[in-house]
C-alpha cells in the first residue's frame, strides 16, 4: 500500500468529517437559512463528498477484488464531481460577496432564498454531469497510453478540465479585485463624511483584504500548481510528482470550513450553544453580513 493512498485516504476522513459537523450545524440551526449559508452548506457538502470520494477511491484500489472498471470510474466521477462543485460554490461565493457590495441597496431583496436554490440546484446538475463523463467514455481504461495523471480520465480531457479550472480562478481573481476596488471606494466616502470613525473603517478594510488575500492566496498554493501539472504531465511522468502536488489540491478542502464557516460568527455562536450550551461573555456580537461568509 502506498503511503501518498494512505495520506490521501487520511485527508478524506479528516475532510468528511470536518465538512460534516459544518452541515449538521447548518442544518440544526433555524436562523443559518439566508442565501448566504446556502452557499456555504453547498460548498461543505461538494466538499464532503471529496472527502468521501477520496476514501471511496483507496478502497477501490485496495479493498476491492477483484478490480472493478465499474467501481474505478464511478470513484474518479464523485472526485470529479465533487471538486468541481468545490470550486463552483468557491465562485459563487465570490460573486455572492461580490453584488453584496456592487448592489448593496438592492441585494436582500434581489438575492432571494429561492433564486439561491435554484442557483445552487443547476450548478450542482452542471457538476453532476461533468462527474457522469467517465462513466460515458472520458476514460483510458481501453489505451493506457492515453492516460494523464488523472487516471482513468484521458491527457486531452485532463486538458480541457485544467483549462476550464484556471478561467474560473481567473474570473474569482478579477471579482476580488472589483471587490477591493469598491471597498476602498465605500472606506474613503466614509472617512470623508465620518472623519471620526476613519480609523476604524481603515481597520476593518484592512482586515477585509487580509481575509480577500487568504482566500485567493490558499487557493491558489493548493490548486494552481496541480492543474499546470495536469496540463503539461502525462501518466508517465513519476507518480510521487502527482501526489506530492495532489494531498496540498485534496487539503483545500480541509481549509474551506475555516476560512468560510468556522470564522463566520453566526457558525461560531451555533458551535458554541452546541458544544457547551452557552455562548462566552467576551463573544463580539454584531450584525450578519454577507461579507461574514
Amino acid at each position: 500500500v502506498s503511503p501518498w493512498d494512505i495520506a490521501l485516504c487520511a485527508t478524506g476522513t479528516a475532510v468528511a468529517g470536518e465538512n460534516a459537523l459544518v452541515l449538521a450545524v447548518l442544518f440544526y440551526t433555524p436562523s443559518l437559512r439566508a442565501p448566504m449559508f446556502l452557499l456555504i452548506g453547498s460548498l461543505a457538502l461538494a466538499d464532503l463528498l471529496a472527502g468521501l470520494g477520496l476514501v471511496a477511491n483507496f478502497a477501490v484500489r485496495y479493498l476491492l477484488r477483484p478490480p472493478s472498471e465499474a467501481a474505478e470510474l464511478a470513484a474518479a466521477g464523485l472526485l470529479l464531481a465533487s471538486f468541481s462543485a468545490s470550486v463552483c460554490s468557491l465562485l459563487a461565493i465570490t460573486v455572492d460577496r461580490y453584488l453584496s457590495l456592487y448592489n448593496a441597496l438592492t441585494y436582500h431583496s434581489e438575492r432571494t432564498l429561492g433564486f439561491t436554490c435554484a442557483m445552487v440546484l443547476l450548478m450542482w446538475l452542471l457538476c453532476l454531469g461533468v462527474g457522469l463523463l467517465p462513466l460515458l467514455g472520458w476514460n483510458c481504461l481501453r489505451d493506457q497510453s492515453a492516460c494523464s495523471i488523472l487516471r482513468p480520465v484521458t491527457k486531452d480531457n485532463a486538458a480541457v478540465l485544467a483549462v476550464t479550472f484556471l478561467l474560473l480562478f481567473a474570473l474569482m481573481m478579477q471579482l476580488y479585485l472589483q471587490i477591493c476596488k469598491i471597498a476602498f471606494r465605500h472606506a474613503q466616502q466614509i472617512a470623508v463624511q465620518h472623519q471620526f470613525i476613519a480609523t476604524a473603517q481603515a481597520t476593518s478594510t484592512r482586515k477585509g483584504l487580509s481575509t480577500l488575500s487568504l482566500i485567493l492566496g490558499t487557493f491558489a498554493l493548493c490548486w494552481i500548481p496541480f492543474a499546470i501539472y495536469s496540463l503539461v504531465a502525462d501518466s508517465s511522468y513519476p507518480a510521487v510528482y502527482t501526489y506530492s502536488l495532489a494531498l496540498p489540491a485534496t487539503c483545500n478542502s480541509l481549509i474551506n470550513p475555516i476560512i468560510y464557516a468556522f470564522r463566520n460568527p453566526d457558525i461560531q455562536k451555533s458551535l458554541w450553544l452546541a458544544c457547551c450550551g452557552c455562548i462566552p461573555s467576551t463573544f463580539s456580537s454584531r450584525p450578519r453580513t454577507s461579507s461574514d461568509v
